[in-house]
């Protein structure tokens, strides 16, 4: 162990998903090691500035120099509000559509409150229901086991990475489709459920819902996360994957996310009600055996 520390000097240029843009020239940033691809130089330039809605960033002019690291810049979180809930679900209805020519839940009687006033006490009577649905419905969450044969299945999935998790919300600028490392590098991530707000869940139960311009994470983004260390990763759109005819049935998202042991929230809704910071996050469906995905009540607990 020789113990060099390297920092990157450069030139950048920033432009904004929202408009406008930065130029530095002659920038210089602590680095992990002596070698570092423009791409990675980029998104670590973007985090240590805590730049949101980043769009593009050029490198040019790079030079790596040995020298000792300066630190970057921490951020004070706001001290906490009282304690609320927020729903991040949507109702689970009869012949509602999550998928567009999937099944629809079925939601009917198995034991009616007339019937069963024949077993019970005068003035005792209950209700019992059924519904029959496939497991993509709703709000759902995807274990390991949904897109690999010898992942965690629901009952297999650890509770501490369904419930209780510190939460960050990334919230992705309008007329964004692809969620990547740019987007993601000013947060901190570790540990935490990193949910992607896009405001999507606005057309849910419409055709536009299903439309091929939906946003969703690119491979990239996924594996950023995972090398970041995410615990859970939830998005508002119909899918973290690319749905479009030109990804031709790729899910690059889902293989990363999965492949780590990282689940998947799909179909939330309501995430404009949550601060970036400062909530903690629930998704955890029933423990069943043999099943990869099902629906979940998702929600974010906010103060103390």
């Amino acid at each position: 162990m020789t113990g060099q520390q390297y920092r990157a000097q450069f030139d950048a240029e920033i432009s904004f998903a929202n408009g406008g843009g930065l130029r530095t020239e002659g920038f210089r940033l602590d680095i992990p090691g002596s070698d570092i691809t423009d791409d990675e130089l980029a998104a670590l330039l973007v985090r240590h500035l805590g730049l949101l809605m980043v769009a593009e960033v050029r490198v040019s002019g790079k030079t790596i120099i040995e020298e000792p690291h300066k630190g970057g810049r921490g951020v004070t979180a706001a001290a906490p509000g009282p304690r609320r809930l927020v729903e991040l679900s949507h109702v689970v209805s009869d012949g509602m559509v999550t998928l567009p020519g999937w099944p629809a839940p079925r939601i009917t009687d198995w034991l009616t409150r007339e019937a069963s006033r024949a077993n019970y006490a005068p003035g005792v009577e209950f209700h019992v229901a059924r519904i029959d649905m496939i497991a993509n419905t709703g709000t759902y969450l995807d274990t390991p086991a949904h897109r690999w044969a010898d992942g965690a299945d629901l009952a297999g999935m650890p509770v501490d990475r369904l419930a209780d998790l510190p939460g960050v919300l990334v919230r992705v600028p309008a007329g964004t489709r692809a969620v990547d490392p740019l987007l993601l590098a000013p947060y901190e991530v570790a540990g935490r459920a990193v949910l992607l707000h896009t405001g999507w869940d606005a057309h849910f139960g419409t055709d536009r819902y299903a439309a091929p311009d939906a946003p969703y994470l690119t491979g990239e983004g996924a594996r950023w996360l995972v090398e970041a260390g995410a615990a859970l990763v939830g998005i508002d759109s119909i899918n973290i994957d690319d749905m479009s005819p030109a990804a031709a049935g790729e899910r690059p998202a889902h293989s990363a996310l999965l492949a780590a042991g990282v689940p998947i929230v799909e179909h939330l809704t309501g995430l404009d009600a949550l601060p970036p910071t400062g909530f903690r996050f629930t998704a955890a469906p029933p423990r069943v055996a043999g099943m990869g995905t099902f629906p979940v009540r998702a929600f974010a607990t906010i103060g103390t």
